[in-house]
This record gives structure tokens, C-alpha cells and sequence, in this order.
């Protein structure tokens, strides 16, 4: 069974690298697990902070842990750098846990993709730094980032 393609499709350039860092980024405003598989390869192969995910269906298990704990979920992609079929990019996320507490997670992640577009291989390396509610930069309404938020550079992170 052929997978869809998701544009854009390497190899990258500046704009569609960039193009394809903030398409990942709405993907993953949406905390919605399924959603976000679909932009990786059915075999697609993750390494999270220490957990490993192989194929959608451990992803999608991932992505479900995951916002269930961490609640509020925003998150800022940028992009680092591109060749060909990998993209660099650096992120950052606010969320809280079940008691209240506010992070800020700090981290890079490498990709590849296929030449339909899929991710085929995602690493992220994550810090989390506990953050006081009032001193959170990401305020949005949930889901996308509106237009004209400042991305990373511009809040100096």
C-alpha cells in the first residue's frame, strides 16, 4: 500500500525547509496524536528524550503519554539548518503537569525524510526547565500559532 506524500518534498531549500518546520509545528499545536503520525512514515523510526518509537502505531502511543501528561501543550519549531533530505531544528514548548507546575522544554531534533515528504527517522533531545506561570511566553488560544507571534529568535530563546 502506497503512503501519501507530504509536501513539501525534499530536497529542501530554505523556503520549503521553513515551510515544513512550521507545518510540524501546527501538526503538533494540535495534541492530536493520530493527526500527527500521518506526516511519518509508516515505518518511521524516533528516539524521544530515552523512549524509541517504531512505525505510527508506537508514535501515536508516544504522542498519547505524552499530552496526557504535559497539558496546555505550546510549542515553537524553528528551523537550524537543512541538506537535502534532513532538517535541523531547534524548539521549545510550555506546558503544565497535573498539579499546576509550568516547564519550558528546551530542545533540538534531527529529521529525514523519504521522497514522498515523510519523516523517516526523528531524533530529539529535550531539557525541561521549571517556569513560574507568570513568567510564560507562549500565550496563545490552543491549537496554531497565530501569525505574527514571535517565533524563538525574536523572544531571545
Amino acid at each position: 500500500m502506497s503512503e501519501d506524500v507530504r509536501s513539501p518534498c525534499p530536497p529542501f531549500d530554505n523556503e520549503t525547509a521553513t515551510l515544513k518546520v512550521r507545518l510540524a509545528e501546527d501538526g503538533w499545536n494540535t495534541r492530536d496524536p493520530a493527526l500527527v503520525s500521518l506526516a511519518y512514515s509508516a515505518d518511521s523510526r524516533w528516539r524521544n528524550r530515552a523512549e524509541f518509537a517504531n512505525g505510527r502505531a508506537e508514535i501515536v502511543a508516544l504522542l498519547t503519554r505524552k499530552w496526557q501528561r504535559e497539558l496546555d501543550y505550546r510549542l515553537i519549531k524553528e528551523l537550524w539548518a537543512f541538506s537535502g533530505n534532513r532538517i535541523a531544528v531547534r524548539f521549545a514548548y510550555e506546558c503544565h503537569d497535573d498539579s499546576g507546575n509550568w516547564f519550558r522544554s528546551y530542545g533540538n531534533e534531527n529529521w529525514e525524510f523519504n521522497d514522498r515528504g515523510l519523516m523517516i527517522r526523528r531524533f530529539a533531545c529535550i531539557n525541561d526547565r521549571p517556569v513560574k506561570e507568570e513568567d510564560r511566553l507562549f500565550h496563545w488560544p490552543l491549537g496554531r500559532r497565530p501569525d505574527g507571534h514571535a517565533g524563538l529568535s525574536e523572544l531571545g530563546l
